[in-house]
């Protein structure tokens, strides 16, 4: 029972689950950068480059033959340049997030601290020069 214990103990903790939940939303953030890749940034490409698609460019290697039953060996670098393309959108996006994350930390760091009390000596100091002065 104290294996038990101590998983649900892991499991339940606030990193784990905050964990959880990122992952979550980046399933659905990578959705959303697949989505906007295809379907907004691609298409004009496409449009610029004589209307060629992307994820459909390719290398042949080898020629499908359904005779020999022999299938298509392709290396597909138009794919490829849709990932890279999505990987830098995400990669945009997760720096802009972590300036502006940055920027909110630089603020709160940035409020003036009270000044610090002066120590004994300095208060001594002043004390003895204050009296040095009105002699």
């Amino acid at each position: 029972m104290g294996f038990l214990k101590e998983f649900k103990e892991f499991a339940m903790r606030g990193s784990v689950l905050d964990l959880a939940v990122g992952v979550v939303i980046g399933g659905a953030f990578g959705k959303i950068v697949t989505s906007l890749v295809d379907d907004i940034i691609m298409p004009p490409i496409g449009f610029i480059t004589g209307g060629v698609d992307f994820s459909k460019l390719k290398y042949v290697i080898t020629e499908a033959n359904a005779a020999a039953g022999v299938e298509e060996v392709a290396i597909k670098y138009g794919n490829f340049a849709n990932v890279i393309i999505q990987f830098l959108i995400i990669a945009f996006c997760i720096f802009l997030v972590i300036k502006g994350i940055n920027s909110l930390n630089k603020k709160e760091e940035a409020a003036p601290a009270a000044p610090p009390a002066p120590t004994k000596e300095e208060t001594l100091l002043t004390e003895i020069r204050d009296i040095l002065k009105n002699k």
